[in-house]
């Protein structure tokens, strides 16, 4: 099946929910092995995630970006009333790829999502080789 690109439209609105809805995770956390003697290392989390009850968006987000992971969270008791959520997540390499697809339309996120940029590519800007010129995209959000 051939892939349907993504629209800058369609783009814009889901940096628009992300902004609202999701979460971006850049932070080091110390992990425990699972084997062998018991320590702990500190290991990089980077992910990016939505959750929303509207089954129906988080399926559209979920099948037009094309990658990530898309779970049903079950309401725990302590949700009296509550819906069960639907959760998409991506992490490392493909938040990567999200971030870069997000970052000229985030306005919340905006800091984290260079984080996650700049980790991957942290000479992107003197390679030239770069999708995005985040400088200039700044420049042209401030009007100059």
């Amino acid at each position: 099946m051939e892939e349907i690109p993504i629209t800058i439209a369609e783009v814009a609105y889901m940096a628009g929910l992300f902004d609202g809805e999701g979460h971006v995770e850049y932070k080091k956390r110390l992990v425990k092995q699972k084997r062998g003697k018991n320590r702990a290392y500190k290991t990089w989390s980077i992910r990016c995630e939505m959750s929303m009850t509207d089954k129906g968006v988080m399926e559209w987000f979920h099948q037009t970006l094309n990658f990530g992971t898309l779970n049903k969270r079950e309401a725990k008791l302590s949700w009296t009333g509550k819906k069960p959520q639907w959760r998409w997540r991506c992490s490392y390499r493909d938040a990567l790829r999200f971030a870069k697809l997000m970052w000229p339309h985030a306005q919340v996120k905006l800091h984290k999502l260079e984080q996650i940029i700049d980790h991957y590519e942290p000479r992107a800007q003197e390679l030239g080789d770069n999708v995005v010129d985040l400088e200039t995209e700044r420049q042209i959000r401030d009007g100059h």
